[in-house]
C-alpha cells in the first residue's frame, strides 16, 4: 500500500459547498475509520487562490484512490472543480517514525 496526496479545488458556490459539507465530511469520516484517510482537511483562505482542500491517503494506485472520491458527495454535486491525485513518499519527519511508521 501507498500513500497519495489529493488536491481539492472548489468551485465558488459557497452554499451548495455548505450544504454538502456534512455528508462530504461524514465519506471522509468512513474512509477514516478504514484506513483509507489519513488525513483531511481544507486550506487556509487566501484572496489570489480557488478554496481547496488536502487529503492525504492509504491505496494501492491512484486510479484506485480517484475512483474513490468519485463516490464523494462533493464531487457527484459537481462542487469540485479539480481533483489532482499523487503519489507520495515521505522520506523524513517525526510522523514517519510514528503516526505512519508501516504505512511508508
Amino acid at each position: 500500500m501507498s500513500l497519495y496526496v489529493v488536491h481539492y479545488s472548489y468551485s465558488t458556490d459557497t452554499a451548495a459547498r455548505d450544504e454538502h459539507r456534512p455528508s462530504h465530511r461524514e465519506f471522509l469520516s468512513d474512509l477514516a475509520e478504514e484506513g483509507v484517510v489519513l488525513l483531511s482537511g481544507p486550506y487556509a483562505d487566501v484572496d489570489e487562490a480557488p478554496d481547496a482542500a488536502l487529503l492525504i491517503l492509504a491505496g494501492d494506485s491512484a486510479a484506485e484512490i480517484a475512483e474513490l472520491l468519485r463516490d464523494d458527495p462533493m464531487q457527484q454535486q459537481g462542487l469540485v472543480e479539480q481533483v489532482a491525485v499523487r503519489e507520495w513518499t515521505p522520506v523524513l519527519g517525526s510522523w514517519a517514525a510514528g503516526p505512519l511508521e508501516g504505512q511508508l
